[in-house]
């Protein structure tokens, strides 16, 4: 028994140069996919707009598409979910002569969000985006991301946030939507993104 015993302590002893390598290896292994992952994330496209003083950065590994009446329309492909976490930003000139106040834009922005299934506004609040006077708003609907025949999908309740922004001569609409479950990480990119809009 104490044969038995010293064997085994003679053996973790003689091993331990093993584990310990085994150990480092997989820690270098680990600090090198995070970085890589940090530096694949922190990775960015800058968008600007043709005729206007609007420019906005937003994850190189997002997907653009066309869509009617927007500047921008980007998706991100790895959302868990068939509704994929969505950046779009619109655009509406002003008359500098008689330029509507920002609550009018506010007001007939949630009156149109009012179509949304199940809408529920969340919360609101001033601030500003680039110096430029704006308006917060959170809020909250369901879609059906997929629906056609054959294709069963469960709705989808989408959580969004949007900045209602006001220049002398335009106003921009910057929504983030994202499905509940994954907002929290959406919403921090958000205010990265968020960070690098420029209006004016």
């Amino acid at each position: 028994m104490i044969r038995t015993t010293e064997s085994a302590q003679h053996w973790r002893i003689r091993m331990l140069p093993n584990d310990l390598g085994v150990a480092l290896v997989l820690l270098v292994a680990l600090a090198l996919a995070l970085l890589l992952r940090s530096q694949v994330e922190g990775r960015t496209t800058t968008f600007q707009a043709q005729d206007l003083p609007f420019s906005i950065a937003y994850p190189a590994g997002w997907s653009t598409s066309e869509e009617e009446g927007m500047l921008l329309f980007a998706s991100d492909p790895l959302t868990p979910s068939t509704f994929k976490t969505q950046l779009s930003v619109e655009s509406a000139l002003l008359d500098p002569a008689s330029p509507p106040t920002l609550q009018t834009l506010i007001d007939r922005r949630v009156d149109e969000r009012d179509d949304l299934t199940a809408y529920y506004l969340m919360g609101q609040e001033e601030t500003t985006v680039d110096g430029a006077p704006a308006h917060y708003l959170e809020y909250a609907y369901v879609v059906q991301p997929i629906d056609t025949p054959g294709r069963p999908a469960l709705p989808v309740v989408v959580h969004a946030r949007e900045y209602i922004v006001q220049t002398p001569d335009s106003a921009y609409y910057i929504t983030l939507a994202a499905p509940a479950d994954a907002f929290e990480a959406a919403s921090a990119q958000f205010d990265r993104i968020m960070q690098t809009v420029n209006v004016q």
